[in-house]
């Protein structure tokens, strides 16, 4: 065996850049792309009628795109720290790097990148997906990587997930994502659900079907707050404790739950106090006209002139008609 650019182990092999998420980036896509199909067609809307339409599609599509989006993203849990680590085995060189651990639903991520990036005549840039997804075997991915030669620092955080590994992360955090996952799913359903509903003359289900989609959300982030009973493992790298706290997708999720939240109890509210206020901002006030002018009964009456007294009390016929 021979030193591979001056450094052990042997493995020569490609540099990971850190990238961005191909699935989260085509959901992103698609939602940009409905919103903006919207507001292309926004002008055409007259009155008032333009603004409320604005205000209710984005809003929803916020909350569908959210929904979806953080079942691709890796920043559930999140830590990063800047420290003097050692880089390959069987050697004491030592690198000054930043180290980063992202935590999703679907596995854990590993960064590695030097501080200069270029450092013992390598690039150092390292962005490692280990995933636990159904039909994934995290086991045998942090093989392949041992096999790869990772670096260090890659491969004591990515061991830490391990099914054997005594700190007992990978149980409960594979179960909490694929728990919070699965409520996230039956809340993209149920926000579906809301928009039918919302666009026919029955806000009221529609609101239910909204606060049912919030209540589905909160389930996902309770799942995923379970990992919290894990007892908290000490995780050195260099010089440096990492120190994992909730990322950006999971207060994303929590504030999407209140909004579902407060937007279905507003609809339900104004169903019952200001109903005409309800259908004008949904644009239904049309429909309620044409369903009360259905409903009024159109009254026919013997035309021929009869004596006051044999007169009858009441008309001959009484037809409801509707239109």
């Amino acid at each position: 065996m021979t030193l591979y650019n001056g450094v052990l182990p042997f493995y020569p092999q490609s540099r990971h850049a850190a990238g961005f998420s191909v699935p989260l980036l085509v959901v992103i896509i698609v939602f940009l792309a409905l919103a903006a199909s919207f507001l292309l067609i926004l002008p055409g809307i007259r009155g008032h009628s333009r603004w409320f339409w604005c205000v209710r599609i984005l809003l929803s599509l916020f909350i569908g795109a959210e929904i979806v989006a953080v079942h691709f993203s890796g920043d559930w849990v999140t830590s990063q720290v800047k420290t003097n680590t050692s880089y390959k085995a069987f050697t004491s060189a030592q690198v000054s790097a930043d180290i980063g651990l992202y935590v999703g639903l679907s596995g854990v991520n590993i960064t590695l990148t030097g501080t200069p990036v270029h450092q013992l005549n390598e690039t150092i840039d390292y962005n490692e997906m280990f995933s636990w997804r159904f039909g994934d075997n995290y086991a045998e991915g942090y093989e392949k990587a041992l096999q790869k030669g990772l670096p260090n620092p890659v491969l004591y955080l990515a061991e830490k997930f391990t099914p054997l590994s005594p700190c007992g992360l990978h149980h409960q955090y594979r179960l909490a994502g694929h728990y919070a996952s699965a409520t996230l799913w039956v809340a993209f359903c149920f926000w579906l659900l809301s928009n039918v509903l919302l666009s026919m003359p029955a806000p009221l289900y529609g609101g239910f079907a909204l606060l049912i989609a919030g209540a589905f959300v909160f389930f996902s982030v309770f799942a995923f707050l379970t990992i919290s009973t894990v007892p908290l493992c000490p995780i050195l790298v260099g010089s440096e404790f990492l120190s994992p706290k909730y990322g950006a997708s999971f207060w994303t999720t929590v504030a999407t739950g209140f909004l579902c939240l407060l937007l279905g109890g507003m609809v339900v509210c104004l169903h019952y106090t200001h109903p005409s206020t309800l259908h004008t901002f949904l644009d239904l006030s049309d429909d309620l006209v044409v369903q009360r002018t259905s409903m009024t009964p159109q009254i026919y009456s013997n035309p021929l002139n009869l004596p006051e007294k044999c007169k009858p009390e009441t008309p001959d016929i009484q037809l409801h008609v509707r239109l």
